[in-house]
This record gives C-alpha cells, sequence and structure tokens, in this order.
C-alpha cells in the first residue's frame, strides 16, 4: 500500500510528529511526506521518510497514493486529499471533516504531549508505536557547511559553541525578555569564555538585534549572529556542533532536541506538558519555568507584566546551561 503522510504545518509540531511517523514507515516499510515549502527540508533530514513532496493538489494527484494519513486538524487538509482522488482518508475527526474521512478516529479526551497525540492517531489506526523520540541524520557536507559558516563569522573552531533562539512565532507572551538573554550571553562569553550565536528566521532579527546591542561590551567580540541567514539544514548542523542551545517554545526548540544538542528549553505563557522538547536518545535537556500563578494562560501578549518570563532569571538560566554542559552525555 503507498501512503502518504500530510505533515503538520509548523516546525515544532513537525518534529513532535517525527516518532509517529518512524511508527508509520516501519508498519508500510516505505513513506512519503507532503509539507508545506517552510518546514519540508526537516522532514528530508528525517530518516524514516523516503521522500517528500510539497503539500499541493497537483503533486498529490501525481504522487497517486492509495491512502493518506493527517496530522493536521484542519477541514483543508481533508478536503486537499479528498480533491487529490485518494481513496483512503485518515486521521482525527476534527473541524467537521468527518465525512470526508474514510476512517475517523476521536480525538483523546485528556490533555497529553502532541507527540503522544500524533502516536495515539497512530494506534487507533492498528500500527504499533515505538519511542517518543524524534530523530535527525545530518549529512556530513551539512555539519560541515555549518562549521564553515561559523568560522566565517569568527568562531575559531575551538570554543565552546553556545546556540541562542530568542523569537518564538506565536507571540510576544513566550519570549524570554532580551535584556535576560544578554545578561545570560554576558555570564557565558565573558565569564565562561563560550562562543555564543543568535539563530532565527529573518522574522527574528529585531529581536536578535535588541539582545545583541544588549550584551556587555567586554563579551561583543564572542557573539555572532546568524538570524535569518540559516537554511533549516544549516541551522540543524549548527546545533549539532554546539555545546549546549538555550531557547524560548519555538520550532527551534524543538529542532535542537530532535539533533541532540543539550538544551535549556524556557517556558512562560504555554504548557509545557504537552510541548516540551522531544530530545533524541541519550540527549539532555532541562524545561525552565517561573511557576506563577496565572501560567499557563495560553495568551499571545500578556495582558500584565509578563511575570513568568521577567521572574525567570538569567542566574537560573546559567546554572541550567553549566549542568547541561558538564553532565557526561548518556
Amino acid at each position: 500500500m503507498s501512503v502518504v503522510v500530510l505533515a503538520p504545518n509548523w516546525l515544532g509540531d513537525g518534529v513532535m510528529a517525527l516518532p509517529a511517523i518512524a511508527d508509520i514507515r516501519r508498519h508500510f516499510g516505505r513513506l512519503t511526506v507532503a509539507a508545506r515549502a517552510s518546514v519540508a527540508p526537516m522532514f528530508s533530514l528525517a530518516p524514516s521518510v523516503d521522500r517528500v513532496i510539497p503539500a499541493e493538489l497537483g503533486d498529490l494527484q501525481k504522487l497517486g497514493a492509495e491512502t493518506a494519513i493527517l496530522f493536521p486538524n484542519s477541514f483543508g487538509s481533508a478536503w486537499l486529499v479528498t480533491r487529490a482522488g485518494i481513496r483512503e482518508r485518515w486521521g482525527y475527526a476534527t473541524d467537521l471533516r468527518r465525512p470526508l474521512l474514510s476512517r475517523a478516529v476521536n480525538r483523546p479526551r485528556r490533555s497529553m504531549h502532541q507527540g503522544a497525540y500524533y502516536q495515539h492517531l497512530v494506534r487507533e489506526l492498528g500500527i504499533a508505536t515505538g519511542p517518543l523520540q524524534p530523530e535527525l541524520a545530518l549529512k556530513p557536507a551539512v555539519v560541515e557547511a555549518a562549521r564553515d559558516l561559523l568560522r566565517n563569522h569568527g568562531w575559531d573552531g575551538l570554543r565552546s559553541l553556545v546556540v541562542i533562539a530568542p523569537g518564538a512565532a506565536y507571540g510576544t507572551a513566550k519570549r524570554w525578555l532580551p535584556a535576560h538573554f544578554a545578561r545570560l550571553i554576558t555570564r557565558l562569553a565573558a565569564g565562561r569564555g563560550a562562543q555564543c550565536v543568535l539563530v532565527g528566521s529573518a522574522a527574528d532579527r529585531e529581536t536578535a538585534s535588541l539582545v545583541r546591542e544588549s550584551v556587555d561590551a567586554r563579551a561583543q567580540e564572542l557573539v555572532m549572529d546568524l538570524t535569518g541567514e540559516t537554511t533549516l539544514e544549516t541551522l540543524a548542523g549548527v546545533m549539532s556542533v554546539a555545546a549546549a542551545c538555550v531557547s524560548n517554545d519555538s520550532g527551534a526548540m524543538h529542532l535542537a532536541g530532535a539533533v541532540g544538542v543539550p538544551l535549556a528549553a524556557l517556558f512562560g505563557p504555554t504548557r509545557e506538558y504537552e510541548t516540551a522538547p522531544l530530545s533524541r536518545n541519550g540527549a539532555r535537556s532541562e524545561v525552565l519555568i517561573n511557576p506563577v500563578w496565572c501560567r499557563p494562560c495560553m495568551l499571545r501578549e500578556c495582558p500584565i507584566d509578563h511575570r513568568c518570563m521577567k521572574g525567570l532569571l538569567p542566574e537560573q538560566v546559567l546554572a541550567a546551561v553549566d549542568r547541561l554542559m558538564e553532565a557526561p552525555a548518556r
């Protein structure tokens, strides 16, 4: 049976879907993923994916798959594969799309991690599930290209490298304060001698600029800014050579977990029990929160004083980074 998986639309969700995608691949033996252009390169790095195609009507029609498994919950995704003429359409019975599905699975009633949510769908479809661990495989050429990029921006190849991802697409409430990031970077660079590299999409440039400009003068020479300058492949390569990563709850955070870099994940308004980073086998991560009464509110913008992020102090994050960098890999 030829099978296509319609991938989630966001990078973080795509990474959290990787364990379920690996389950489907083991069951069927070969697998195509249809994905948006913004996340398709990540699936090209997944050893459980044989082929990646655009999630477009024409491409799905040309594929000629017998079965489509839908990870997005939207009506539009079910309508897309129906129009593409795919006979078997499997997914959650959400967004009024049950009539379009040949196998409709009821959503779980309890809260669970998003990765477990995807695996619940897979099990309900009669497919055995394995570990809740994502995996990406980087070719040596990708890693070497990342090293070259870092060297061209001043890395000597010897200093410990710490990746800093200060952005988050969901809204400002998810972002740790630029001043806090700047204090952390200053301590890492001036106090620990680490080279810090800012990463993110082009949309994160303003945030990264605020962080970079706030870093103490004595640490400026050890700060690199690659925001908006990396592809997903290159970003994964940069993370693969880093000693640690510090990130808000974002796509970059989930990518770091799948790559296996020691990871400090900063959570404010969002539910860490639903979207904590999934780390590949043996990787180390710490989820850091400030347990104030109003979190997790799930709001994009804080209506009061952003205390969930303000009260998560740079010293706490620095201590976590120290632990992550000092602990031996399992």
